[in-house]
């Protein structure tokens, strides 16, 4: 299904901070970009937190609100960056005290809340590495990340320290402190309040290189060991750049991310990048839950506002008639990430919210957004955008495997418009990751000829603009054609019977796969077999011969912690196979 552009009004245009796309790209320079921050004093190097913390609390945004914290019951606290660096010179000044030395790993586990804020800024002040941990995570996926990572402390809540720690404490000898947010239950850990009341928050920042190492960001996917992702200071200039042109964030915003902050969204743009832009982070401490999603919104005056696909896809489910009654005069900028966002999510914006959501892509390894639609640029609903200014994206031609195929140390570019390849990007971007953990070849191998290998699959149309449409590992081979999950996702998600739907391909001794869909219907629709005729015959119209050949109704289809349609799990019921550890599996 076509789904024409959309426009934004003059006056957004003009207002946006990235206006004119293509002079940007020619005359973007990341050296130039770092006058941007302002840097440790005496010339000490980069370092994080004085970028998100220090330099706004001893200007003039020192009593702005940097931290405006909703709790479960909406009671607001504000924090505002003078305050903020108290706080996190504190948490630094403890670090110190308890023995722990620059470049160790600062491990947190727990929601957004205060003290994750504190925690993360205070220990990278230290010159210490945070690593975060998705907290829905079972002991298991804990005690992997906290080995690897030979995690020195660990900042969580005295509930997850019960449920999830204190039973593999014994398994992990690197551990040494484990810090929470409420009452010591026990003589094992420490109380961080009273802790941090009870130091001098005399502190001042050590030098720190750009290129020390600030960040450890663990991602798996569906199988294998975690993978550490090394991310250093000098990320935070990506940070602050793509926060600027990809989400339109200025200064004195109010900016709600709602990614975990166990994950890397929910660390790079839920506290690093809108505090480097003096902004007010909305710090929401509740689950999802549509009427209360729209209240904190209005309440907080939430200027823009950066969320996932599947919360959208749950907020369209409630239909317009809820957003209607909440009043969002101050609303700006809508934008989506974690996973690939159907053009009707896009739609949906532009008619319910009055906004469309902007798309955009990004990995664990490139540590900021690299691809989005732009504020003053027209939206094409499906595409992911075009690369930001400092970026170079291409697409690689591909082998029988699905990835970019390599020859004697050479790949080739696709230069041609709607041909599908494996997207890549020329490294050089302050926030690219430099290493996995303790596993350099793992690392050197998602290089070749110059190119950093991101194992997606996408097409580029004739303007440029970046299209998904799937994981090289995930496409499906059929009758000759690569059929991208997605995109068939995508076309039966625009019936209005349809709710959700997973894709997978099953064998064939024919075609050698067939594409088989999994659909969960909206509500009023009712699974007859009238209805599945349609949806094939839908189907065939819009994708022609990569449609689906069977459709199964299924209101139950399994889901990722953060809300994906598990493909991995389809595939394995429909094959007979072992389901595996799903603890284990993760969001992009």
């Amino acid at each position: 299904m076509r789904w024409d552009p959309i426009r934004k009004p003059q006056a957004a245009r003009a207002a946006a901070n990235l206006t004119d796309y293509a002079t940007a790209c020619r005359d973007f320079d990341w050296t130039a970009a770092g006058s941007a921050l302002s840097g440790l004093p005496g010339g000490r190097g980069l370092n994080i937190a004085h970028e998100a913390v220090d330099r706004h609390a001893t200007g003039p945004r020192a009593t702005a609100v940097a931290l405006s914290c909703v709790d479960r019951h909406e009671t607001v606290t504000e924090i505002t960056y003078a305050e903020l660096k108290e706080q996190t010179d504190r948490f630094a000044v403890l670090l110190g005290e308890l023995g722990v030395r620059p470049g160790e790993r600062v491990f947190t586990l727990m929601g957004r809340a205060p003290e994750l804020y504190i925690a993360v800024l205070g220990a990278l002040k230290a010159g210490c590495v945070v690593s975060p941990l998705f907290p829905a995570f079972g002991p298991e996926p804990i005690r992997q990340r906290l080995t690897l990572g030979e995690g020195s402390v660990l900042v969580t809540t005295p509930t997850l320290y019960r449920r999830r720690i204190r039973e593999i404490r014994d398994r992990l000898p690197a551990l040494r402190h484990v810090l929470v947010t409420g009452e010591a239950e026990t003589p094992d850990v420490t109380a961080l309040r009273p802790a941090l009341a009870a130091v001098n928050p005399a502190f001042t920042i050590p030098a720190t290189s750009p290129e020390t190492p600030a960040l450890l960001h663990f991602t798996s996917g569906t199988t294998g060991t975690p993978k550490g992702a090394v991310h250093v200071h000098g990320a935070v200039l990506a940070h602050h750049v793509t926060a600027a042109f990809a989400l339109d964030l200025h200064a004195g915003d109010v900016f709600w991310c709602t990614a975990d902050p166990g994950w890397v969204t929910g660390m790079s743009y839920g506290v690093i990048a809108p505090l480097t832009h003096g902004a007010t982070v909305v710090c929401d401490e509740g689950d999802f839950d549509a009427k209360r999603w729209y209240r904190v919104l209005s309440a907080e005056r939430v200027n823009v506002w950066y969320t996932a696909p599947t919360a959208l896809r749950m907020l369209m489910r409630h239909g317009p008639g809820l957003a209607k009654e909440h009043d969002l005069p101050a609303l700006r900028f809508i934008a989506s990430v974690g996973e690939p966002l159907n053009p009707e999510v896009v739609v949906w914006g532009q008619e319910v919210l009055g906004l469309p959501v902007h798309d955009n892509w990004w990995q664990t390894e490139t540590g900021a957004i690299m691809i989005a639609n732009f504020a003053a640029e027209e939206v094409r609903p499906g595409s992911m955008g075009r690369p930001l200014p400092g970026i170079e994206a291409g697409l690689l031609a591909r082998g029988e495997d699905g990835r970019a195929q390599v020859t004697g140390g050479h790949v080739r570019e696709i230069t041609e418009p709607d041909v599908e390849g494996e997207l890549a990007l020329r490294p050089g971007w302050p926030s690219m990751f430099r290493g996995y953990l303790g596993e350099p070849a793992r690392y050197e191998k998602c290089f070749a000829d110059g190119w950093y290998l991101t194992g997606d699959i996408a097409r580029r149309d004739t303007d440029g603009y970046y299209w998904f449409v799937g994981r090289a590992d995930d496409v499906i081979k059929s009758a000759g054609h690569l059929v991208g999950p997605f995109e068939v996702e995508s076309v039966l998600m625009a019936h209005p019977a349809v709710a959700e739907a997973g894709v997978i391909g099953t064998p064939d001794p024919v075609a050698g796969e067939l594409v088989k869909a999994f659909v969960s219907l909206a509500p009023g629709a009712e699974p007859t077999e009238d209805l599945r005729r349609e949806l094939i015959a839908f189907g065939r119209r819009e994708l022609g011969a990569v449609a689906p050949k069977e459709i199964v109704f299924d209101q139950h289809l399994p889901h990722t912690r953060s809300g994906k349609v598990m493909r991995r799990l389809l595939k394995a019921r429909e094959l007979g196979l072992p389901e595996g550890d799903l603890s284990t599996v993760e969001q992009p």
